[in-house]
């Protein structure tokens, strides 16, 4: 059983440190600080800091751990792993653990290095993603990989889904990888960096649903940010976010984003190269999210011919 600090922050985190508690002696976690969450702004912790404190573990939270890492090193960590954390590591932390520093990432690197791989994925329309386990360096998501397994992505899936898939088979990787480690049986394989892709954080701007996409893009979209941040249009000048989308079978002259129908089924969207979504769940301003034939039972603002995506907030 190896010493190890943890290092993360998110649910994704969460039953990678849970197998870590499991199978070796977790000495510490490093965690972001508490934010305010919420419309109250309450202070809250990571999800990490939670489990953590369920198991009497000492949580330990930089605001910047390039200045703030001595407290770790006290330790004296054989082994230190990340997973989501949210900081770049320095490099004397990097190098203090004799079995070196190790990540937990949620894609097939060199694909998709960055703080948003599984919401990209979905978004490109990727049919598969995966876990990476490499060495931490100073360079966002650029250091050897260890091990890597991958995973299909279906239609059926969105963030969510593929979040607690990867967390998963991150545990059991992870697993497997330390023992190799410990018995010196794994080898650690160089990046291409010429085949290396990114995937920062999600910005306002990527949430905005432009109808002049193919409508397969556009599904793509829908699934890519859901459950968060969520993608939207505008009707009237109002935010109607999108939960759930379908590519349908159809061809259209009509402007993007006009409304084609508006049934039981869902509204129809004209989107480009003649092809058409429709709209089935949906989240009007101030509103829940509801199914879209639910909205059309009263009165309502989706009548043919009307364009989304136009207008201001």
């Amino acid at each position: 059983m190896l010493k190890i600090v943890f290092m993360g922050t998110p649910a994704f985190s969460v039953p990678i440190l849970k197998r870590l508690i499991d199978t070796h002696t977790v000495l510490a976690v490093v965690t972001q600080p508490d934010r305010p969450v919420g419309r109250k702004r309450l202070l809250t912790p990571s999800p990490v800091k939670e489990e953590a404190q369920k198991h009497g573990i000492p949580v330990l939270q930089p605001e910047k751990i390039r200045k703030q890492y001595e407290d770790i090193l006290a330790f004296a960590p054989e082994l230190i792993v990340t997973a989501a954390y949210g900081q770049i590591v320095p490099k004397a932390v990097l190098d203090a653990p004799p079995y070196g520093c190790i990540n937990v990432h949620a894609s097939l690197l060199p694909k998709y290095r960055g703080g948003a791989p599984i919401h990209q994925a979905i978004i490109d329309g990727e049919k598969q993603t995966g876990i990476s386990i490499m060495y931490m360096t100073e360079k966002l998501d650029a250091g050897a990989v260890l091990s890597q397994q991958a995973v299909a992505i279906t239609d059926e899936d969105d963030v969510q889904t593929m979040h607690d898939k990867l967390s998963a088979i991150g545990a059991d990787l992870l697993e497997k990888t330390i023992v190799a480690l410990e018995q010196g049986t794994i080898e650690a394989v160089a990046q291409d960096e010429d085949k290396a892709t990114f995937a920062p954080n999600i910005k306002r701007e990527q949430e905005v649903l432009d109808w002049h996409k193919p409508a397969r893009a556009l599904f793509n979209q829908v699934r890519g940010m859901r459950p968060w941040p969520v993608a939207y249009t505008l009707i009237n000048g109002n935010r109607l976010k999108v939960w759930e989308a379908n590519e349908i079978a159809g061809e259209h002259e009509r402007e993007p984003g006009e409304i084609l129908a508006a049934t039981k089924q869902g509204i129809d969207v004209a989107c480009g190269n003649g092809t058409i979504l429709r709209l089935t769940v949906v989240q009007p301003a101030g509103k829940k999210a509801v199914l879209a034939n639910h909205l059309l039972q009263g009165a309502h603002p989706f009548q043919v011919g009307k364009r989304l995506g136009e207008g201001h907030e």
